[in-house]
């Protein structure tokens, strides 16, 4: 059975239509709302950004889009997702995929730990009409509605 990803969701755990000035910035959001689904700890959030600043943008995977993670570490409580969807989107450097309007945060206490779900999440970003209404929610209920149900996309949902 898949890993539904709004089970590995907490609405603490997301953010939409966030401004930030960074890549920094967006990426501390991410953090910060790990920490608020109790899957880090601070010190993770940290890890994300040293990762970055040492390896390059490499977390910016498709156009408009970075996971932001680190290693497993003592910092990771448990795996999970945070979501952060930006208003305006931020640079990270990437030559291809800049800028980014969705950062999702990903910690796992191994390396096992996190390959279901993160199956489940390229299920959810291979689906360009889920993905944009996703990045369109107002509202962190909004989003774990439409991971749970994609299905309010087709059909009656429209009408």
């Amino acid at each position: 059975m898949a890993v539904n990803l709004a089970a590995e969701l907490d609405e603490a755990s997301i953010r939409t239509h966030a401004t930030v000035t960074d890549w920094q910035a967006a990426i501390t959001l991410a953090g910060d709302a790990l920490v608020a689904g109790g899957v880090t700890t601070d010190e993770y959030t940290n890890e994300m950004i040293a990762a970055v600043e040492k390896l390059g943008p490499y977390i910016v995977i498709a156009p408009g889009l970075a996971i932001a993670h680190s290693r497993p570490s003592p910092a990771v409580l448990r795996a999970g997702l945070s979501w952060v969807s930006l208003d305006e989107p931020v640079r990270f450097g990437h030559k291809k995929n800049d800028p980014v309007s969705l950062v999702i945060g990903l910690a796992a206490p191994d390396h096992e730990g996190h390959l279901e779900m993160m199956q489940a999440l390229a299920g959810v970003l291979m689906n360009a009409e889920l993905l944009a209404a996703l990045q369109a929610a107002d509202s962190p209920a909004q989003v774990l509605a439409l991971m749970s149900n994609p299905e309010l996309l087709t059909g009656k949902a429209h009408s």
